[in-house]
């Protein structure tokens, strides 16, 4: 049995189940983001509108709420690594067949509706994919490190999935500039391959009893068990509508070929930037951890965001816009430990895949909902004017959560 210390930065990864589930993180995020950003900025090329890119959003979110919820039921009961190997295969199909959709022999035969629809069919399937594989990822981290440290974990797992955020859109302009669409899916492709092998190094295989509580009785006891825990609600109702109003990923291939003129590379770099900010952050909270006055700093985190978002609506400098971008990271940061590491402790381990099925469907969803959000309010009141007013809703849900949630400044996470 290792020693571990609350106090080492580098506790949770001393664990080599742990090693290799945040190093498939890493690999996941990357290659699921530059699928993204290299088939959206296609997608503009092709259409010239926003609402192509909220399209995508969209497509992944319907079938990721309906199956979400379904999706944490089963890895409470299942194999979680099972699930993740399963989910990934599917993922890694509809890689494939938008592979084989911009294959020319295949392009040249479809009208530009079929194309739009085979690939949104596509990125449906992701969706309904992930509506599985997040909540078996979720409630299977809890059990690769000691609870002493669940927050160190938080850390590492935060910093390793937004590393490969960083990763994933830098890398992604990159390739679409210097190597074109396909030859990029097929790196992605190769990128899956390997997370499935990664995921079954992990040894850890967590079981439960079965529930043998009714399916729709099961299933609504992950909601209860988050509407009765304040803290959870309001964490993730910071997260779900921060993302919401003040995300502005989806809508970047607007800024960067119409508002700022950079191209490819200068999305590569737009989409880095809030997660090179994010990652940074993320280190030095591994010595310095934002849990000792956790609900103050998360609603300073969220509002620090909603600013910068404001700042990045209306700035016409490339170099402004990716320091403001970089500084939505930084905060942003702050509220995923935050709020991870409070879905680590509260929840208990046999319905700790329901509760992340419910965090996913208001968090994790959040980002293809904003997503499409975005695309429409940027195609009805244009592209700097819907992401200013992004900005000023965030900062007004935040002084309400305030105002609802004076009593948990005392909570202390660490």
């Amino acid at each position: 049995m290792k020693t571990v210390s609350s106090q080492d930065p580098y506790a949770a990864l001393r664990y080599s189940d742990f090693r290799f589930f945040i190093s498939n993180s890493f690999l996941f995020s990357a290659s699921i983001l530059i699928q993204e950003v290299i088939v959206a900025y296609e997608l503009y090329k092709l259409t010239h509108d926003p609402l192509a890119l909220g399209l995508i959003g969209l497509a992944q979110v319907i079938p990721f709420v309906i199956t979400s919820i379904f999706g944490g039921y089963v890895a409470d009961q299942k194999n979680k690594i099972t699930i993740m190997h399963i989910s990934l295969v599917v993922i890694l199909l509809g890689s494939v067949i938008l592979y084989m959709a911009f294959q020319p022999f295949i392009h040249d035969t479809l009208s530009s509706t079929q194309h739009l629809i085979v690939i949104y069919s596509v990125f449906a399937l992701i969706g309904f994919a992930k509506g599985f594989y997040s909540p078996a990822s979720s409630s299977l981290k809890p059990f690769l490190v000691p609870r002493v440290i669940y927050h160190n974990s938080s850390t590492w797992s935060s910093s390793f999935s937004q590393a490969g955020s960083i990763t994933g859109p830098a890398i992604a302009g990159f390739l679409y500039a210097y190597m074109g669409l396909t030859h990029t899916l097929l790196i992605v492709i190769g990128n899956f391959v390997i997370c499935w092998i990664l995921l079954g190094m992990i040894k850890t295989r967590p079981e439960f009893p079965k529930i043998v509580t009714p399916i729709m009785e099961s299933l609504k006891e992950g909601f209860r068990f988050v509407f009765r825990t304040r803290i959870v609600l309001y964490a993730i109702s910071l997260d779900l509508f921060s993302v919401l109003f003040g995300g502005v990923v989806a809508i970047l291939p607007v800024f960067a070929e119409d508002i700022l003129k950079v191209g490819p590379e200068g999305l590569g770099l737009l989409r880095a930037a809030p997660s090179i900010g994010s990652m940074l952050t993320m280190f030095a909270m591994a010595y310095y951890p934002p849990t000792q006055n956790a609900w103050r700093n998360m609603l300073i985190a969220v509002a620090g965001f909603g600013v910068c978002t404001i700042i990045f609506s209306l700035s016409t400098n490339f170099l402004l816009s990716c320091a403001a971008l970089f500084a939505t990271g930084v905060f942003d940061s702050v509220s995923v430990i935050v709020r991870q590491t409070i879905l680590l402790i509260y929840p208990p381990d046999e319905m700790r895949g329901r509760v992340a099925a419910v965090n996913g469907i208001f968090v994790s969803s959040s980002n293809e909902l904003g997503a499409f959000e975005s695309g429409v309010m940027a195609k009805a009141f244009g592209t700097v004017p819907s992401v200013l007013a992004g900005g000023v809703l965030t900062i007004i849900v935040v002084t309400y959560i305030y105002m609802r949630s004076k009593d948990l400044f005392s909570v202390r996470l660490s």
